[in-house]
């Protein structure tokens, strides 16, 4: 394999051309008359991320649990106390040790969607592997839940040689894994319009870059939850004050601590006091940013 220096003009734009935002989604208007839409996210990874790499402690293990047994508890009153409904993505796995969770937040009026079988890093997995554990996630949540998921985010965050493939064969509504934007946009691959609205994300709305701990590593939590809060009102102001979106990306064995959950509390009080936010599933929002678009789902 040559350098990158050395590459030819077909070569480099061949790779950024493989996934690349097509046209802005930002519709003219959101629904009722509201100036900005919000999405809120939540991963439910709980005791996938020590399982996705052969990991048996019971502490690591028990952290992850703590993210169901506590932290989705509490994030469900929250959410409750401001009627707001949110789209959780759930490692099949996850869903597997939590069935009656998914079931329950569905029943709810919640989105259940798709982020991997076991949080694999799907970007290393063989792409035939990637294929099979895609499809068997999307149907082990439609048993549990009754629904069939309309919308991924990735384990990794990123994209394999594959990934978009699958994902259109899946015929999914929508993924939220990209950054290319603030605001929801069509995902073209080589050049072609896929229908598939992006709802992109960014790792500073994401609580995870602020609170990770590594015992025997370096990464320490290192921002306060005063400040990270501050973080999170900020970019909801700029979306709002541009007529955007404004999608978060939590986690419950993160956020779900008596120290953390006031940042998701404040946050909804800020957003709801100015009366004209949509507080919406990802789906809800791709669907209706599609149909604005007249794009086919």
């Amino acid at each position: 394999m040559s350098e990158p220096y050395e590459w030819d003009e077909a070569t480099w734009r061949g790779r950024v051309n493989q996934v690349r935002a097509g046209k802005s989604l930002l519709p003219k208007a959101w629904p009722g008359g509201a100036r900005c839409a919000v999405a809120l996210s939540f991963d439910s990874d709980h005791e996938t991320n020590e399982l996705r790499d052969g990991g048996e402690s019971p502490a690591r293990l028990s952290w992850g649990e703590f993210g169901a047994r506590r932290g989705i508890p509490r994030i469900r009153k929250v959410l409750d106390r401001f009627g707001a409904k949110a789209s959780f993505f759930v490692p099949a796995v996850s869903a597997l040790l939590h069935p009656e969770e998914q079931k329950s937040l569905a029943e709810d009026g919640h989105e259940i969607a798709l982020h991997g079988w076991i949080h694999e890093r799907n970007a290393q997995v063989p792409a035939d592997k990637e294929r099979e554990l895609m499809l068997r996630s999307a149907d082990t949540l439609e048993k549990l839940t009754g629904t069939r998921p309309v919308g991924m985010r990735t384990p990794s965050w990123d994209y394999s040689d594959v990934t978009l493939k699958i994902a259109r064969e899946l015929g999914l509504v929508y993924d939220s894994s990209l950054f290319a934007d603030d605001d929801p946009y069509e995902i073209l691959d080589n050049g072609e319009r896929t229908g598939i609205v992006e709802l992109p994300v960014e790792w500073i709305r994401d609580d995870a870059v602020y609170f990770m701990m590594n015992r025997f590593g370096a990464q320490r939590p290192y921002t306060p939850p005063t400040d990270v809060l501050d973080i999170f009102r900020r970019e909801f102001d700029g979306a709002y004050e541009e007529g955007g979106m404004f999608l978060l990306t939590m986690h419950p064995h993160i956020t779900g601590y008596r120290s953390r959950i006031f940042i998701l509390e404040e946050l909804l009080s800020h957003i709801t006091s100015k009366g004209d936010c949509w507080i919406a599933t990802h789906a809800d929002i791709a669907r209706y940013c599609a149909t604005e678009a007249g794009l086919k789902e």
